[in-house]
């Protein structure tokens, strides 16, 4: 029988063999044609050399063997796939780019393009990519296309994926055409453009298609269109502008990722129209109109989801959660959940790896599941209401957290030393509770990996660290708002990889360690409202890296002159006793956005390199001694939003450019996207505390901070000895809230240029030697709360009681003699009588008498004077008169001595 197959089998090894050397000779490796195709493509793509090895001079290179950007057919040796994204380095200053697409003609076996992120605006003219009949897979993302989705794409008919992120595409989709027309089509990618309007009814003839992203668009309407994607599996619509009921959505059965987050859907808490989706197993729906309903107790969903993201919800926690047993991540973040810590999840949920719970009103103690969770990686339950103590076996039963935070509670009692079991921690996050006691030891000793450590606003106290102290990869320190005391630890300076380090509000003692200067990555250095004295390191010289130094609040003597780092953006030095010249310090600090210098005892002049800091925002320099002029410089400064020179002995002008250094700007605060990693997300933690600065205005000193502080702007060079008149274009500043020039020697008139102070909200001028009328243009500065001229030589009419001003009352104006008008009781009108007024007091008539009665006594004493004097000259210059003087002068003291001898006994006897 075997000697009857072996025929057989030599035909089957010559067939073999054929085939083999056939192969052999066809994938002798790429076409020639298409090898210098690639040759001619590559100067367009070669930016940053990642085609350098396309070698143009051997022709026996096998372009199939370049590099994993070309795949070649096996058989044929022709190019089927090309990878040429991030190969070109756009960026919007090299202007629009256009593609020659004939440059891709001889790819005729060509199934996968990927030209992402080259900045490509377009085709050139009568040349498209749309003519490939072969083509499967186009990436285009990271374009810069600026139009809606190309109509030629529907001749793409063989497209199975197709991407668009990131191209700038806006306007709305058609209605036929287009899209529609590609029925093969299974992955679809138009996230993070500009397309609106709904989606068109088109989208139902996709029936292939089984992933589809449209996240970060504006895209509104309902989704009924999406009804007959029966094979979808993967659908995110997430933050968009969607309204209306999921109904659409019950018939799409075999999905399994799907994302609703940032709409305006009305979801059921209960989830019950997914109920039938036994694929799902991802499910996020964060911010938006989710409504409660009665659940039925007996009914259990057939889905077992990995992960779930909610918010907006109240009340109890769903109950289809009490089924789920395969959740590996849980983010019940932002909803109003109350009642106890679900531990039910944990003990349901053996593979959970993260948990957040963070911002509802969670209350009551933290439990303890009924055996150790191995798999929980991340634990959030921040910005709760948990009392109590943190059990003491914590570390024990969740020993493979690498984040856990519980700040924003109500917990005290002491820091479980158990937590230094959690050896792979390095978030750790008890801040803003009450717990009280020491550090514990064990912590420090057994957290190798922490970060980031903060403990931040307890009542904690002792000693920061001890001496094993083996923190060694920490990036943050955050143990401000507490009772610690002592010195700055020397175990510190085995942290060198220290970023942030927040000590403020301690009762630290003693001299800035200069080892301080040694920790090169810092970046933010916070340690106001604390004992420290002495100058300020010279070591300090080396944080090439410091942005942040917040030293205010303490008894800091100096400044080294070597201080200046480029990287340094805020300085907040207020309320030290640093001495004498500014001289170089902060030279070179050309990223400089806050300098704050305040309440010290600095003395000369504002040095003239200010003006080389132009990044310069918030100058605060008040209650100093500094003298000389308003330096012209500032007028170099176009991002001056606060200027405090207040309380020094300034002298000279008002810059008149001054104009130029306050404007609007709008100072933009990012929000964070919520598909970060728990890394990022937790990223601002580390650094970022917020910046406060504290400001005069409306006659209180008040401290902004946030988004307030980047819309606040003002100028106060108040109490100094400024002269000069006030320069018109001041009133320029349109978006200035508050201008305080009072306390100086300033003369001349209020400009009428000051009506265009649009935003003003306090106005003093007071204490200066203004002269001439109050312009009436200044009754239409309807946002003014505060208003003061007191003290000048203004004269005329005030301006009544009208607008704002009529919330005013005198003190606004008085010290002013020549003013008249409400609300000062001086009439301006000359033929109303004051006899006709009632004289009911000797208050009322002095109220209403036409002569001031300071100028009165002036007026008087000055006269007296003048007539005494002139006595004396006559009497001394005449020698007969003032013989005749001293005779009067005797007979008349006799006289009145009779006349009290006379009398006075008669006086005693009545």
């Amino acid at each position: 029988m075997g000697l009857k197959q072996q025929p057989w089998v030599w035909v089957f090894v010559v067939v073999l063999i054929t085939i083999v050397s056939l192969e052999s000779r066809w994938s002798e490796g790429c076409l020639e044609q298409e090898r210098f195709a690639l040759l001619q493509l590559k100067p367009f793509f070669n930016t940053f050399h990642e085609l350098d090895s396309w070698v143009e001079g051997d022709h026996n290179s096998d372009c199939c063997q370049w590099d994993w950007r070309v795949e070649c057919n096996d058989t044929t040796g022709k190019v089927i796939s090309l990878d040429l994204s991030d190969t070109r380095g756009w960026n919007s200053e090299m202007g629009e780019w256009y593609l020659n697409a004939s440059l891709f003609s001889p790819f005729q076996q060509l199934h996968s393009l990927d030209l992402g992120y080259n900045g490509i605006a377009g085709c050139v003219e009568n040349e498209d990519l749309y003519n490939w009949k072969n083509l499967k897979h186009l990436s285009m993302d990271g374009t810069n296309l600026n139009i809606s989705i190309p109509q030629g794409i529907g001749r793409l008919t063989s497209l199975e994926s197709l991407s668009f992120r990131f191209c700038n595409l806006n306007g709305t989709l058609p209605d036929q055409g287009g899209l529609c027309e590609l029925k093969l089509l299974q992955q679809l990618d138009l996230s993070n453009n500009d397309l609106r309007g709904s989606l068109p009814w088109c989208f139902g003839n996709l029936t292939s298609l089984q992933v589809l992203h449209l996240y970060s668009n504006q895209f509104s309407g309902n989704i009924s269109p999406l009804r007959a994607l029966t094979s979808i599996q993967e659908l995110d619509l997430s933050s968009n502008q969607f309204s209306g009921n999921i109904s659409p959505l019950t018939a799409l059965t075999s999905i399994q990722q799907l994302h609703l987050s940032d709409n305006h859907f009305q979801i059921p808490i209960s989830l019950e129209p997914f109920f039938n989706h036994s694929k799902l197993k991802g499910f996020t729906c964060k911010n938006n109109d989710l409504y409660a309903e009665t659940e039925l107790y007996s009914l259990a969903p057939k889905f077992q989801l990995n992960y779930i993201v909610m918010s907006g919800c109240r009340g109890t926690f769903p109950k289809f959660l009490y089924h789920q047993h395969d959740l590996q991540a849980v983010d019940l973040s932002h909803n109003n959940f109350t009642g106890v810590f679900p531990d039910w999840l944990l003990e349901n949920n053996t593979q959970l790896q993260k948990l957040v719970l963070l911002n509802n009103s969670l209350t009551g103690p933290l439990p303890l599941p009924f055996h150790s969770h191995l798999k929980l990686m991340t634990l959030d339950i921040s910005m709760n209401i948990f009392d109590g103590h943190i059990p003491a076996e914590v570390g024990a039963y969740f020993p493979g957290l690498r984040v856990l935070n519980i700040s924003g509670n109500a917990l005290e009692g002491n820091i479980p030393s158990s937590i230094g079991d959690m050896k792979w921690l390095y978030i750790l996050d008890l801040s803003y509770n009450h717990l009280s006691g020491e550090i514990p030891e064990h912590l420090v000793e057994g957290c190798f990996y922490l970060e980031f450590l903060a403990l931040s606003n307890n009542s904690l106290q002792g000693q920061i660290f001890s001496s094993n102290f083996k923190l060694t990869n920490l990036l943050s320190l955050q143990l401000d708002g507490n009772h610690f005391h002592g010195k700055i630890p020397n175990s510190l300076y085995n942290a060198s990889d220290l970023m942030g380090l927040y000590l403020s509000d301690n009762q630290l003692s003693g001299k800035i360690p200069g080892w301080l200067g040694n920790l090169t990555r810092l970046v933010e250095l916070v340690m106001p409202n604390n004992h420290l004295e002495g100058p300020i390191p010279p070591e300090f010289c080396q944080l090439e890296n410091l942005e942040v130094l917040n030293l205010a609040g303490n008894s800091i003597s100096d400044i080294p002159s070597c201080f200046s780092p480029s990287s340094l953006k805020q300085v907040h030095l207020s309320r030290n006793m640093i001495q004498g010249e500014l001289q170089d310090s902060f030279r070179n600090s050309s990223s400089m956005v806050t300098l704050d210098l305040g309440y010290n005892c600095i003395n000369g002049s504002i040095p003239n390199w200010i003006g080389r800091l132009f990044n310069l925002t918030y100058l605060i320099l008040n209650n100093n001694n500094l003298q000389g002029r308003v330096p012209i410089q500032l007028c170099q400064l176009d991002r001056l939003r606060l200027i405090d020179l207040s309380h020094n002995n300034l002298f000279g002008y008002i810059p008149h450019c001054l104009m130029i250094a306050l404007h609007d700007r709008d100072f933009a605060v990012p929000a964070p996207s919520y598909y970060e990693s728990e890394m990022n997300r937790t990223a601002s933690l580390f650094m970022g505390k917020e910046e406060t600065i504290e400001f005069r205005t409306k006659t209180i000193s008040y401290s902004y901070h946030g988004k307030i502080l980047t819309k606040m702007s003002g100028i106060d060079l108040s109490c100094n000895k400024l002269t000069g008149s006030i320069p018109s274009q001041i009133g320029n500043l349109s978006m200035i809230h508050t201008l305080n020039l009072s306390h100086n020697n300033l003369t001349g008139s209020i400009p009428s240029t000051f009506s265009n102070l649009k935003q003003i909200e306090s106005l003093d001028l007071s204490y200066n030697n203004l002269s001439g009328v109050i312009p009436h243009q200044l009754a239409e500065l309807y946002t003014l709360e505060v208003f003061s001229v007191a003290y000048n030589n203004l004269s005329g009419r005030t301006l009544g009681l009208v607008a704002q001003f009529s919330t005013f009352n005198a003190s606004s104006y008085e010290g002013n003699p020549l003013l008249c008008g409400l609300p000062l009781p001086k009439s301006c009108d000359p033929i109303e009588s004051p006899t006709l007024l009632p004289t009911n007091s000797s208050d009322n008539g002095k109220e209403n008498d036409f002569m001031d009665m300071d100028i009165f006594y002036i007026s008087f004493t000055v006269t007296y004077a003048i007539v005494l004097l002139t006595i004396v000259v006559v009497l001394l210059i005449n020698p007969y008169w003032r013989r005749t003087w001293f005779y009067v002068v005797e007979t008349w003291m006799t006289s009145f001595y009779y006349f009290i001898v006379d009398h006075l006994p008669k006086c005693h006897y009545i």
